[in-house]
């Protein structure tokens, strides 16, 4: 399958990743436990990895799975990334508004491009860093109110803990995504048996959240276990089966293709969910969100685009002593 049908898919099922989870709402809250959306994420993840797994031992020769411990204990790390991101999230929004946040959320499309560079030791040409900058420029400018009104000024009014806690979060989760680019590419291993090393670890890191949240409630509303499909209806279900398709598809690029390829499936799908919100929702748009859009077209072109299309080359000309050779050439052959 070619990257850029993965890419569409994932920018489709990630932009309506919002849409879902605000349907699934009843009177503007949720009926279910929405951390058990994660985890049962991550084991729908599993069953299929497992079951696509077992279909490729079936054939000859068999995939390559790689099963010393020296490996395997890299795949908790990126779900031990994840949950530091988490908390680091929760307490960035203790220090700044939600639009403040989302506006410094664009930083890790810069953060990843950095690390993309020293991690992965990926060169990047001029013109595709112009196109990273210009892409977190142009979401920034989507999501920016007018300035007249008093979200403007909150962004510039938050304490400094809060910008810190801002690039913290953005570099944790640049760094878990190229981390995981890194694990999918360092050996030739079955992406299915890779799958299943993620997802195992990632279900036992959400089982214990939910754990964690029955004792710090002192399990007034009885074990997760009990409470697992309670207030579950089909928009509730359609959001874990988006969620769990969306990593399947991210999982696919960090092996095939890179992560620049996700960050822009998952900026495209940010503009594309605003742009849905305006018809289904009554979402006002405004001159930035265009201008957005715009901006973002832009750097996709610029970034994707062959460097011929991008630039007017000079025509090449011939030096002047390759011409004086060919004439003598020439005065010799009519003599």
């Amino acid at each position: 399958m070619r990257w850029y049908v993965v890419a569409s898919l994932l920018t489709v099922l990630t932009s309506s990743q919002g849409i879902l989870t605000t349907l699934s709402q009843s009177n503007g809250g949720y009926k279910y436990d929405y951390a058990t959306v994660p985890f049962l994420a991550e084991v729908f993840k599993l069953i299929v990895s497992s079951v696509f797994l077992w279909r490729e031992m079936q054939n000859s020769p068999p995939p390559k799975m790689t099963m010393d411990w020296k490996s395997v204990r890299l795949y908790p790390i990126p779900s031990i990334i994840y949950l530091i991101h988490n908390n680091v999230q929760f307490t960035t929004l203790t220090y700044v508004d939600t639009s403040t946040y989302q506006i410094m959320g664009n930083l890790k499309i810069v953060t990843t491009g950095i690390l993309f560079r020293l991690f992965l030791k990926r060169k990047l040409t001029n013109l595709q860093w112009l196109a990273i900058v210009l892409l977190a420029v142009g979401t920034t400018t989507s999501q920016v109110k007018g300035c007249g009104e008093a979200s403007c000024d909150s962004f510039f009014s938050s304490p400094i803990q809060g910008y810190l806690f801002g690039v913290l979060s953005a570099c944790l989760s640049a760094l878990a995504g190229v981390y995981t680019e890194f694990l999918m590419k360092k050996n030739n291993d079955s992406l299915y048996w890779q799958n299943v090393q993620l997802y195992t670890f990632g279900s036992i890191f959400n089982m214990g959240r939910l754990l964690m949240d029955d004792f710090r409630s002192g399990f007034e509303a009885g074990p997760w276990w009990q409470r697992l499909f309670n207030g579950y209806n089909m928009t509730t279900w359609l959001v874990v089966l988006n969620l769990g398709t969306t990593g399947l598809l991210v999982s696919w690029l960090m092996k095939y293709a890179d992560n620049i390829i996700k960050v822009y499936a998952t900026s495209m799908a940010m503009l594309l969910t605003m742009v849905l919100s305006v018809l289904l929702f009554n979402f006002k748009p405004t001159v930035q969100l265009f201008l957005g859009i715009i901006i973002c077209m832009m750097s996709l072109h610029m970034y994707f685009a062959p460097p011929s299309t991008l630039v007017d080359l000079p025509l090449t000309v011939k030096p002047v002593s390759e011409s004086v050779s060919e004439v003598s050439v020439e005065r010799r052959t009519d003599s």
